[in-house]
């Protein structure tokens, strides 16, 4: 099925002549023009992908605006869709616990902090939800920030120097990376889920460097696959390293009671250096957080620029994944059904002949198409069909591990997941190479 990016000889052909005039046009264009975009790495790429993407008739799939609650299912221009592309893991988004509580929190401290918590932003929420978050973890104290992505992206980029070394998995996500480059630390991705190769990059890399950091994330939120945390805590000991590991899609999705990969695997949690998640997926909210030891959360919560620099998170946010977190705790059964979901969603796949990757059934399930025009064609008909899934193309993933990115909850029913399943195969084996548009 996959003729060159999932397009017919004649297609390629039409598209390249089709690029090579718009590439012509931007060229003569921005020529001459100091004050020209043109020259912004990076946009003269974008804006061919929009011309492929024109070229091969295929809608945009992205900032769709959903109307309502999106969870299981979710209303999209006034019609209803079997959702997979939301991280409402737990289906709390529209529970009316979180939604009292947030209410409250209203009522009471109004809509933002209205400053840095330094300076006069700090609400008794904050304490709060960062004493839960600790206690989650078994770790002396928490720190929250107002978004995940820059919570790694200070902390790392605070914590590392020019003189340190930071070790990371190739699939680690773009926050931590861009955290290691800010911190001009020496930057050294390992193959995904390679202990082995971690270790040798560590080991030759070591004596020169000061300090050192291994990055590994819970739940890879491209694959769906864990790392063996034991073995990447049994490294960092060995090489005097810290080891941060990235909760944000196993905390509420990972081990019999959502405690994430430690439970996951029975380890320990306090051989981790660092528990890094956000607060958008289980927890209902906006945000990330870092648990650790008292003296580093301490040192960040006066320093980090990230934090001391921006406006407090929203009590009402924080109220939010106070009271998730709270659910969590109460009805582990939340996390057994997404589990069971996410296993029948990936098992169903395997047993149509489609491949769903390195999937280990928690909450994330791929469907590789090796290609990022099928992709993006498998993921237009489906949505024609009634189903909300998204594409994940190149540069996001190396072309021949385009696919599609299914998130499943504990919302979802069987006879949804099996019904999904259905249609994906039909659509799957009827995705023909695609043709340039005229």
């Amino acid at each position: 099925m996959n003729q060159g990016l999932g397009l017919s000889a004649t297609a390629r052909l039409a598209l390249l002549n089709r690029l090579s005039k718009r590439r012509a046009r931007q060229e003569e264009s921005g020529a001459g023009d100091g004050r020209s975009f043109s020259d912004v790495p990076g946009l003269r790429d974008f804006e061919l992908l929009k011309t492929a993407m024109e070229a091969l008739d295929l809608p945009n799939p992205f900032f769709r605006p959903h109307q309502g609650v999106a969870g299981a299912t979710t209303t999209i221009g006034n019609e209803e869709y079997l959702n997979f592309s939301s991280y409402n893991y737990l289906g709390l988004n529209d529970d009316p616990r979180v939604k009292a509580a947030a209410h409250a929190a209203i009522e009471r401290h109004g809509v933002s902090a209205s400053a840095s918590r330094v300076v006069s932003g700090e609400r008794p929420l904050h304490a709060e939800l960062e004493g839960a978050l600790a206690a989650h973890y078994g770790a002396e104290d928490a720190i929250t920030l107002v978004s995940g992505h820059a919570t790694n992206v200070t902390v790392i980029g605070h914590l590392m120097g020019p003189r340190d070394v930071i070790l990371h998995d190739a699939m680690i996500h773009n926050s931590c990376v861009e955290g290691a480059r800010l911190s001009g630390a020496r930057r050294i991705a390992f193959a995904h889920n390679d202990a082995a190769a971690a270790e040798r990059e560590l080991a030759a890399a070591r004596r020169g460097a000061g300090r050192a950091l291994i990055l590994v994330e819970g739940h890879y939120s491209m694959d769906g696959d864990v790392p063996d945390l034991a073995r990447f805590i049994e490294i960092a000991r060995r090489h005097d390293a810290w080891l941060m590991v990235d909760e944000a899609h196993s905390m509420g999705v990972l081990g019999a009671t959502g405690h994430g990969i430690a439970e996951l695997q029975g380890v320990d949690p306090a051989g981790v250096d660092i528990w890094m998640g956000t607060l958008s997926k289980t927890l209902c909210s906006c945000g990330g957080y870092v648990a650790a030891r008292r003296q580093l959360i301490n040192w960040l919560r006066h320093t980090a620029p990230g934090f001391v620099y921006s406006v407090g998170l929203a009590p009402v946010l924080a109220a939010s994944a106070l009271q998730s977190l709270s659910i969590l705790h109460e009805e582990p059964w939340r996390v057994a059904k997404l589990n069971a979901n996410a296993a029948r969603f990936r098992d169903g796949l395997r047993a149509r002949g489609l491949d769903a990757g390195a999937s280990a059934g928690h909450a994330i399930v791929p469907l590789m198409t090796g290609s990022s025009v099928r992709a993006g064609r498998l993921s237009a008909e489906l949505f024609e069909r009634g189903v909300n899934v998204q594409p994940i193309t190149f540069p996001a993933v190396p072309e021949r591990a385009a696919r599609l990115r299914f998130f499943l909850t504990a919302a979802h029913t069987e006879a949804q997941i099996d019904r999904t399943l259905d249609i994906v195969a039909e659509t799957a084996a009827g995705v023909a190479p695609a043709e340039v548009a005229g």
